[in-house]
């Protein structure tokens, strides 16, 4: 924040992921106060960029993020690839994982965020998966279109905590998800949370490491013995 201050422009971080993110909302008041702001490319976005802005400019970020669409060559003989798959690649590559952001995979295609510095070579390089021979191109701005897969589920609670929620969410004991909270892997609207006792509210989303995450949607009524139904959103 300081250097963007003396050079008086904005200045970007690299994509952060949600436990980096938190140190920078926790550790830097500045960044709040002077209106720093954080986006991945698309709203729901999970690793961001964060952007220093000096306190007395009005402009709004004009992000250094590209989206690349990537798809199989041959739709009929194209593997379904994973997220892991497409990380890997890039890795195969040597691009630090600092330098891109989520990578969203949809049914036919997917879709990539990454610094527009590095688009170039990606979409030139990036030119196979596992066996699969895939297209990347970089979209045009406004053109990028997803709606992440998500299931419904619904059950009841004994209370809204969040180590009761995430046991419904995830199918395990609470017991079991007590120590994930506690050794600080669980993010709750992307800040870390480490008390079990934290109680959600509509619309908030819960990021597990090595899980996933969800969205809770809110109570639908009491049962009869006193517990709670719940709705959840589960990204898949």
């Amino acid at each position: 924040m300081s250097l963007a201050e003396r050079r008086n422009c904005i200045l970007y971080s690299d994509f952060l992921n949600l436990y980096e993110q938190n140190i920078l909302y926790e550790t830097s008041q500045k960044f709040s106060l002077f209106g720093g702001k954080t986006f991945g490319g698309y709203e729901e976005a999970e690793r961001k960029m964060a952007a220093f802005i000096p306190p007395d400019m009005a402009l709004e970020p004009d992000w250094p993020i590209a989206c690349i669409r990537i798809e199989p060559l041959n739709r009929k003989f194209a593997e379904k690839l994973s997220h892991r798959d497409i990380l890997g690649a890039l890795m195969n590559l040597g691009i630090d994982r600092a330098k891109t952001g989520d990578i969203a995979v949809g049914e036919q295609e997917a879709f990539l965020f990454c610094c527009d510095s590095l688009a170039r070579m990606i979409c030139g390089e990036l030119e196979r998966i596992r066996h699969t021979a895939v297209r990347c191109t970089v979209c045009e701005s406004g053109s990028f279109s997803y709606t992440p897969a998500t299931e419904r589920i619904r059950g009841s609670v004994a209370s809204i905590r969040l180590d009761a929620v995430m046991a419904l969410a995830f199918g395990a004991s609470r017991s079991s998800l007590i120590s994930l909270i506690e050794r600080g892997s669980v993010f709750v609207n992307g800040r870390l949370t480490t008390s079990n006792a934290c109680v959600l509210r509509d619309g908030d989303i819960v990021s597990v490491r090595g899980h996933g995450r969800f969205r809770y949607c809110g109570a639908a009524g009491q049962s009869r013995k006193g517990r709670t139904w719940i709705e959840l959103e589960k990204y898949i």
